[in-house]
């Protein structure tokens, strides 16, 4: 099984996937353990003293002028966890949890948090053990970090609360940690604040979906291409050198993809035969700049991405000279701006790919399609309601797209008066790239069946491949009306699984 080491100086997007949804083990570093040990040295020696210090030997939040006496300091880190863990709502999903729990260990091993070397061995037989902690949907404002979430995690650590077992079974984190012979931790000064304070669930999910769109971008080209070839459009826009007078690379890239997938189509270019017309329609003729300025957007969200992964987000946080100092570094605002970014150009995607299906179905606007390609319309609706469906979520897109990092709602007495809502933002975007998936899907299925409805007219080759591995994935092709949503549920899938990229580029090479 593949190992990710962890040392003192951050993980990769690739590790975070490694562990969160490939079941990586995870190995400490022995940079990381003498960094722990060393780090340590410093909140013993602190925590010894009679001046109060933040998180060592003073309450939390609003509560941190109390200075508490060394024989409450167990009890003070054992109650902020036990506290925190207020969350409510569904169970977020394993690999958000584990994206979190692997990313607060990457922290706790920059040596900069004051935690025992124990401890992160602790965290990492968790994981190992395929142990995932019961965190709920609700609890973060995305500032301190993500408090309740990681609370949930901390509690595990501590034998508490509940967890779901490498087999699926939600059972007490107690008995799951016996059944795999690991010692429950017993926290001291500043270990259960440094196990909360950190934007590690809303950077998992940022990581997650970073991997899942660098996928239906690609997608979205194959599907945009699919639906010029059945209007019969023109793929002259597609030309480098168009692209090269406006630089933006995205555009470029997928513009690389569109005119790779109808290299050799005997459909395009027909745009001037029965229903002339002297330029396509926006939704397809500006496909590339659309889901180019989104493949920009991504480059960005990457950028910030990258930087969080080799930061050590904490409060207070343990200096190389000695020093423990508060700080602002657990406000989750660089990660929340960039989630919500994605949120609105994951439903600009969605949208125009709505509007090309749409083109598809109406008879006044596909350039000789029959109505909603119906086998025999009046008789038979055709894909009138797949539309339909599409439309809803789109819909749904556009609610998602709206900001949650403009909102901002105080806590702790006022303490935390400022808060990103970063969790907010990921949690819409992991909705919303679950439906960009099912929107691509829907114009997957109208623009493979009116391509072959396109008699006597060659589909380019990778068309021809695309057409192939979905009818052989059980989505039927032009007939009568029949029962669609399995149809459109093997196309998701087709999608989601990455069958569609497989299939193009079979005849393509690899997209960009």
């Amino acid at each position: 099984m593949h190992t990710v080491v962890v040392g003192t100086s951050g993980v990769t997007a690739s590790d975070v996937l490694a562990v969160a949804r490939g079941g990586a083990r995870v190995q400490l570093a022995e940079e990381a353990l003498a960094a722990l040990a060393a780090a340590r040295e410093i909140v013993d020696a602190l925590a010894a003293k009679p001046d109060p210090v933040y998180g060592v030997s003073t309450g939390f939040g609003a509560l941190a002028t109390r200075h508490i006496s060394p024989e409450l300091r167990a009890r003070l880190q054992r109650n902020i966890v036990r506290s925190h863990a207020a969350g409510m709502g569904p169970k977020v999903e394993r690999d958000v949890v584990r994206a979190l729990m692997f990313l607060r260990l990457k922290t706790v091993c920059s040596g900069h948090t004051g935690v025992r070397p124990e401890v992160a061995q602790t965290m990492a037989d968790l994981l190992n053990a395929g142990i995932t902690p019961v965190v709920h949907e609700y609890g973060s404002l995305g500032c301190s970090g993500d408090l309740a979430p990681l609370s949930h995690c901390a509690l595990a650590l501590m034998g508490e609360g509940d967890a779901e077992g490498p087999d699926g079974v939600v059972r007490p984190a107690a008995e799951l940690l016996a059944a795999h012979g690991i010692q429950p931790v017993e926290l001291r000064e500043k270990e259960g604040l440094a196990l909360l304070n950190g934007t590690d669930g809303m950077l998992g999910m940022l990581v997650m979906a970073l991997a899942d769109l660098d996928t239906l971008y690609r997608s979205a080209d194959v599907t945009a291409a699919l639906s010029l070839e059945a209007l019969l459009g023109t793929d002259k826009v597609l030309a480098p050198e168009l692209h090269a007078i406006r630089p933006h690379p995205g555009q470029a890239a997928s513009a690389a993809n569109m005119l790779a997938v109808l290299k050799g189509s005997g459909l395009t270019g027909h745009h001037q035969d029965d229903a002339p017309r002297v330029q396509d329609a926006y939704s397809v003729r500006c496909a590339p700049q659309v889901a180019g300025a989104g493949r920009d957007t991504m480059a960005h969200a990457r950028l910030v991405a990258d930087r969080e992964l080799a930061s050590a987000v904490d409060n207070p946080v343990v200096l190389p000279d000695g020093r423990v100092e508060s700080n602002g570094n657990f406000h989750g605002a660089p990660v929340a701006y960039v989630l919500d970014f994605l949120a609105v150009v994951v439903a600009d995607l969605g949208s125009i790919a709505e509007r090309r299906t749409d083109r598809l179905l109406d008879k006044n606007r596909s350039h000789g399609l029959p109505p909603f390609l119906a086998d025999d319309a009046g008789v038979d609706s055709g894909l009138m309601i797949a539309q339909y469906t599409q439309a809803a979520l789109v819909s749904e897109l556009k609610r998602l797209a709206v900001p949650a990092s403009a909102d901002s709602i105080p806590s702790s007495a006022m303490q935390e008066d400022h808060v990103s809502m970063g969790w907010s933002a990921a949690r819409k975007l992991r909705t919303a790239v679950d439906n960009l998936t099912r929107v691509l899907a829907v114009e997957l299925y109208a623009a493979t069946r009116a391509i072959e409805l396109r008699e006597g007219l060659t589909p380019a080759p990778a068309t021809r491949a695309v057409i192939d591995a979905l009818r052989e994935a059980g989505v039927q092709g032009p007939g009568p009306d029949r029962f669609l949503a399995p149809d459109l549920a093997a196309a998701d899938a087709f999608v989601r699984d990455g069958r569609l990229l497989a299939a193009v580029e079979t005849v393509t090479g690899p997209l960009q």
